[in-house]
């Protein structure tokens, strides 16, 4: 195992981040190479328990000769936003500076012109000097895992059309109870490496990525961060290192993925009417059917017309939900998976900022 830092030089005189990164050297050239960060979203905290995890089942296997895929891991790919304090509060999502969400912006590039990522870097702010590096990280690999969470929610994934269904593998090896197939329209970190992948040939832009896959992971939620969850996350990324070939060990029998997987058309993203306190009446992994009281908004308590009623506009299956409990006018309350398109107007992309 070999232990680096890349260095970034902060924006302004004295200030420098670090950024750790762990690398084990495979003893199959053709095995498949992989990626793993966590924490880009840096008070997205359960990737880095199970990278903890993860690690020292790689440095057991290293010393067993086991690792077969040079493995890459970055258990907090963002010290920039790890040191966004406001108030006492990590504020790891927006780079405060730029007012851009850090999972947002990274380079479409060709995989061809990787290299360009990293040079003439002073040219950049520190933010799109990270952005920079950790693409062209991932893009030395066939596997790549980014690591997130959501406010309150079950374990489910992003994953491209591209890659489906032969990623099914690492939604099983994960017990996900949900998986998202986007459309690769956004500059997330994720999409940014299946859009270089997708152009390696500038003559015929790919729409299929056979053995090689980037993918958002949702490990649960901010507050899921245990250390018998994510050592159990750390097996299921483990046994699919150990399917893809990655890895050498004793394989355990994983069930096949029985969640649901829908397009992003099919997410009904709820949303306050108005602001207020928010009454959860229904919880994360719940089925609902239309016309379901989801919540109820106290846009103005006490008085008779102040409770505003929030229902499911079709069936489906509670996949996250907001953890706070008062709501801005038409913020985001759960995400809700259908088996039906939403009628609601959706941008191509993220469902989020």
């Amino acid at each position: 195992m070999e232990i680096t830092e890349i260095i970034i030089a902060g924006d302004t005189p004295g200030v420098e981040w670090r950024l750790p990164v762990f690398r084990f050297k495979g003893t199959k050239p053709e095995a498949p190479r992989t990626y793993v960060q966590a924490a880009l979203h840096a008070n997205e905290l359960p990737g880095t328990a199970l990278s903890h995890f993860l690690l020292g089942k790689l440095r057991r296997a290293d010393a067993e000769g086991a690792i077969l895929g040079d493995i890459t891991v970055v258990p907090q790919a963002n010290p920039i936003g790890s040191a966004q304090s406001h108030f006492g509060e990590l504020q790891g999502r927006f780079d405060l500076g730029s007012r851009t969400n850090f999972n947002r912006d990274f380079p479409l590039i060709s995989l061809g012109e990787r290299d360009g990522l990293v040079e003439d870097l002073d040219r950049y702010s520190a933010t799109d000097r990270l952005k920079r590096q950790l693409l062209h990280m991932a893009l030395g690999a066939e596997l790549v895992l980014d690591l997130h969470c959501d406010d309150e929610g079950l374990q489910y994934a992003y994953i491209n059309e591209a890659f489906w269904p032969e990623a099914a593998d690492l939604a099983a090896a994960l017990d996900m109870k949900a998986v998202f197939l986007s459309d690769g329209e956004s500059s997330a970190f994720e999409e940014a490496v299946g859009h270089a992948w997708k152009n390696e040939d500038k003559s015929r832009k790919k729409t299929s990525l056979p053995g090689r896959l980037s993918v958002t992971v949702e490990l649960r939620g901010t507050r899921d961060v245990y250390p018998a969850t994510a050592s159990k996350d750390a097996d299921g990324v483990w046994q699919f290192l150990l399917a893809r070939g990655v890895v050498f060990g004793a394989r355990t029998d994983v069930p096949a993925f029985s969640g649901k997987a829908v397009p992003l058309d099919n997410i009904e993203m709820i949303r306050a009417p108005a602001a207020g306190a928010i009454l959860f009446h229904r919880d994360i992994g719940e089925s609902v059917h239309a016309g379901d009281l989801l919540a109820t908004i106290l846009a103005k308590p006490g008085t008779p017309e102040g409770a505003i009623e929030v229902r499911a506009p079709q069936d489906g299956l509670i996949v996250t939900r907001v953890s706070t409990r008062f709501a801005r006018r038409r913020s985001d309350l759960m995400k809700i998976a259908c088996e039906e398109p939403s009628r609601a107007v959706r941008k191509p992309g993220t469902l989020e900022a």
